[in-house]
C-alpha cells in the first residue's frame, strides 16, 4: 500500500512539473492523467485575476464556473470522466478574447483536439462625450449585430440596430443624446451588454 502512495506522489509530481514546463511553451497546456489517476490537468499562462472559466456544453450550458483570483500562472486537475458521453469545451474569458478548448467525452475517455481550438475577440467600447466608439477583431469576417436601446426607467426601447458582415476590423462611432443606454452585441453564438449612461 506504501508504495502505492509513493506511486502516485511521483506520478502527481512528473505531472505538474511537465505542466508547468510545457506551460511555457504554450498559453494553454492540458495533460491526462494515467490509468491510475482519472482527470486533466489544465495549465494557462497569462491570466488576470477576474478571467473568469468556464466547462460548458454543446448547447453552452454552463456546468462548471470559477473567476481566476491571481494573476499569473493557473493550474488545475479536472475529473471530466464523470461527464456524460458528448461534447464540451473549457471557454477561458479574458478582457478583450474568449478562447475555447473544445474536448469529447466518449465511454470515460476524454479527448481533446487542439486544432479546433478558437479565439474569438469582444467589442470594446469607449466613450467620448456624446460619441461611443467600438471596435472588434472579426479575423474569419464572423458577423457582429449591434442594438442600441434607450433605457427609461425600467423600460428600454430598441432606438436602432444593425448587422456588420466580412470586415475583419470593426470600426463604428454611435452619437447619442445625452441619457442612458444600453448596447446589446451578438456574435458567435455570445451576447454581451454594455451600459452608457452620457
Amino acid at each position: 500500500m506504501k508504495n502505492v502512495f509513493t506511486h502516485t506522489k511521483k506520478v502527481i509530481l512528473m505531472v505538474a512539473m511537465l505542466a508547468a514546463v510545457m506551460g511555457y511553451a504554450n498559453e494553454i497546456s492540458l495533460i491526462k492523467f494515467g490509468k491510475d489517476l482519472r482527470g486533466t490537468a489544465l495549465t494557462i499562462n497569462n491570466v488576470k485575476e477576474g478571467n473568469l472559466l468556464s466547462i460548458k456544453d454543446i448547447y453552452g450550458v454552463t456546468l462548471y464556473k470559477e473567476v481566476i483570483e491571481q494573476t499569473g500562472m493557473y493550474s488545475k486537475g479536472f475529473d471530466l470522466t464523470d461527464l456524460p458521453d458528448g461534447n464540451y469545451f473549457f471557454e477561458l474569458e479574458k478582457d478583450m478574447e474568449i478562447k475555447t478548448i473544445p474536448f469529447n467525452v466518449k465511454d470515460t475517455v476524454v479527448s481533446f483536439n487542439k486544432n479546433a481550438e478558437t479565439t474569438t475577440f469582444k467589442p470594446f467600447v469607449r466613450q467620448k462625450d456624446d460619441l461611443v466608439l467600438i471596435t472588434k477583431l472579426a479575423l474569419n469576417g464572423e458577423p457582429l449585430k449591434v442594438s442600441v436601446y434607450g433605457v427609461y426607467n425600467t423600460v428600454t426601447d430598441l432606438l436602432f440596430n444593425e448587422t456588420i458582415k466580412d470586415e475583419k476590423t470593426i470600426e463604428r462611432v454611435y452619437k447619442l443624446e445625452s441619457g442612458k443606454y444600453k448596447i446589446v452585441f451578438n456574435f458567435d453564438g455570445k451576447e454581451f451588454t454594455k451600459y452608457i449612461n452620457n
